[in-house]
């Protein structure tokens, strides 16, 4: 769910190409005739599924970039090479199809007025797998991700290497969960209420506790988006009354940036919470299986409260603002937001100590016993 490679997301303009104008483009940039095309929701860029009429795989999404993103070619191209890099290593990860010059991406216009914004255009393997949000989540999946999330981190950060890099270092970037006190900006949107003395109260305990602890860290390339609808599952297992899941799909690459380890376990935390009848419970799941790739440090167990709280604010104020400037899209903007505000309150209510206790001794748990 990026927006923008600064402070300002609401400098992006999302690219609002029709299904016709879509199947052009990826006849001119790619050489491939369209059979069939639809749109798909997004945040703040364009996607479309995309069917051609062409031997071997025929199902691709065209990823079309907001205009903001779009002129930060050498983060794409980062963002695109990860992917590759990723699916060489055996990560179910989409990859490019080149376009007929024989680039991963081309830059082209929305339409043809002149001084029409210019979007970065590109043609994803399509992945197949059900949306973590369309299932009923269990100890086995949660494990899973954990596991999965520790291992992207692991593998980028040691292994990874391409000029365009350095692009992922992105200060200002304000979906960096080091960028909680980044919201003070943004928080008119959510008016006067209770709500608001929360997140209010996250970001000064985040400034208090957290920033200062940074430095103690250890770093990292992240993916910074392991949402429940950025991964796919499909079920390996005959029986329904209990589904073994296995990852088939990693999506959505965009908000890559330098960061920390303990903030991808913190946000994969956050995201599996929302949809999950027993949220307090999921944080202990995925925390086993991140640490059975990567132990956690006490500093970075000790913040993992405060960093998965920052991850409800950043989502919840920046999906309030983003509302306010796109009323069209606001239905898919406030996808988190219809449970992510209940999850909050009643962590504060129940407190660091429990909600922490709670995680901890699952995973603990898992100590004992591998996981089934």
């Amino acid at each position: 769910m990026s927006s923008g490679n600064d402070s300002q997301p609401q400098t992006l303009t999302k690219p609002a190409l029709g299904e016709k104008e879509a199947a052009e483009l990826v006849d001119r940039v790619f050489g491939l005739k369209v059979s069939w095309i639809r749109s798909l929701p997004s945040y703040d860029d364009q996607n479309f599924h995309v069917h051609v009429s062409a031997e071997g795989a025929d199902e691709y999404v065209l990823k079309i970039t907001n205009s903001e993103d779009s002129q930060e070619p050498d983060l794409i191209e980062a963002q695109t090479q990860a992917m590759m890099f990723l699916s060489a290593e055996g990560f179910p990860s989409a990859t490019p199809y080149l376009t007929k010059d024989g680039n991963i991406m081309s830059l082209e216009s929305g339409d043809t007025r002149p001084g029409s914004k210019k979007y970065m255009v590109r043609l994803l393997t399509y992945l197949p797998g059900t949306p973590v949000a369309k299932i009923a989540t269990n100890a086995q999946i949660l494990y899973e991700i954990g596991k999965l999330a520790a291992s992207v981190d692991k593998v980028l950060s040691e292994k990874f290497q391409h000029p365009s890099v350095k692009s992922l270092h992105r200060g200002q970037f304000i979906w960096n969960l080091a960028n909680v006190p980044l919201l003070d900006q943004y928080i008119y949107a959510l008016g006067q209420n209770k709500y608001r003395a929360v997140v209010e109260q996250v970001i000064e305990q985040f400034k208090g506790k957290v920033i200062p602890k940074l430095s103690s860290f250890r770093a990292c390339i992240n993916h910074g988006d392991l949402n429940d609808h950025n991964i796919l599952v499909d079920s390996s297992s005959a029986s329904l009354e209990n589904p073994r899941y296995r990852v088939s799909g990693i999506l959505d690459f965009s908000d890559m940036s330098y960061g920390y380890y303990v903030f991808e376990v913190a946000i994969a935390i956050m995201y599996m919470m929302i949809e999950s009848p027993d949220p307090l419970s999921v944080g202990g799941h995925i925390l086993a299986g991140f640490e059975s790739v990567v132990p956690l440090t006490a500093e970075e167990r000790g913040a993992l409260f405060l960093l998965v709280s920052g991850r409800f604010a950043q989502s919840l104020v920046i999906a309030a603002h983003t509302a306010l400037l796109y009323p069209e899209n606001k239905e898919y903007l406030t996808i988190t937001a219809k449970t992510g505000w209940k999850h909050l309150m009643t962590m504060f209510e129940v407190g660091q100590e429990a909600v922490e206790k709670t995680w901890f001794e699952t995973a603990q748990a898992y100590m004992h016993h591998a996981p089934a």
